[in-house]
């Protein structure tokens, strides 16, 4: 399976490098450019390094176009004469539409949501595909996509949601137990640092216990909350107050992706 990747920001390095450390894929197989050809450097001993979009394009099965919304358009102008009728482009802006993009370029498609947790190989990561994508182009993906994480395939109208839940997520957990952890330092001599790996290691046994036992928030929460005790009482604190914010959160996150994926596909 020859691999592509067109953009070496964050997301392109990252994959780049776990295709490679994974061995999915070796040096022969992997193919990258980017706008900056200096900052492919530290890539030449892992993939081959290409002197134009096109060329990736040439050489590739699946091509991951890591670029901003404001350049998606340009690079599928350029590459739409070069790409192989079997190959699979690979979107990682969730806000361009299928629908845009098969106006420059009609031609098998995929969507996908990585996350930030995929630098540690827990990558709840999203997918979706256009209508010309068979089995055998999934299969080919999830090959790939498996080497960060977990692979969810969701229609490309709840991508949105789905990336809340996911690709967001990590910025809110930590927003949220940053909330807490400040509040916590108010009532305790404990050291912030010695805090802080309590809380953490704490939320991340809760969520392994979750998913090897199969349970719900609520099987936690009266697991822990004895009748009249003292979970109970936070719980409750918990319940009564944070619905409002946490509503406000999605209607603020959701109402922006709109305005965001409008402005991103005035460009098509």
């Amino acid at each position: 399976m020859r691999t592509g990747i067109i953009g070496y920001g964050s997301m392109g390095k990252m994959l780049l490098w776990k295709f490679s450390e994974s061995g999915v894929a070796c040096k022969q197989d992997l193919f990258v450019a980017n706008r900056t050809r200096e900052k492919l450097d530290d890539a030449k001993g892992i993939a081959s390094i290409c002197g134009s979009n096109a060329e990736v394009a040439r050489n590739s099965d699946v091509v991951f176009l890591c670029v901003r919304p404001a350049d998606l358009r340009e690079v599928l102008d350029k590459i739409r004469g070069d790409v192989k009728d079997g190959t699979l482009l690979v979107s990682l802006n969730g806000s361009i539409s299928f629908e845009a993009m098969e106006r420059v370029v009609c031609h098998k498609m995929a969507k996908v949501i990585p996350s930030v947790t995929a630098e540690v190989n827990k990558s709840q990561t999203l997918v979706c595909y256009n209508r010309l994508v068979d089995d055998a182009d999934k299969e080919m993906l999830l090959r790939l996509l498996q080497t960060i994480g977990n692979v969810i395939e969701l229609p490309e109208h709840e991508m949105g949601m789905g990336s809340e839940l996911v690709s967001c997520m990590p910025g809110f957990i930590a927003s949220l137990f940053d909330v807490i952890a400040n509040s916590a330092m108010k009532h305790t001599q404990i050291p912030p640092r010695q805090a802080v790996t309590m809380l953490l290691n704490t939320v991340c046994a809760t969520g392994e216990l979750m998913l090897k036992n199969d349970m719900t928030f609520n099987d936690v929460v009266t697991r822990v909350a004895t009748k009249g005790g003292i979970t109970e009482e936070g719980s409750r604190v918990i319940y009564d107050m944070f619905p409002t914010v946490a509503d406000k959160m999605f209607e603020r996150t959701l109402e922006k992706r709109r305005t965001v994926a409008e402005k991103a596909n005035e460009s098509f």
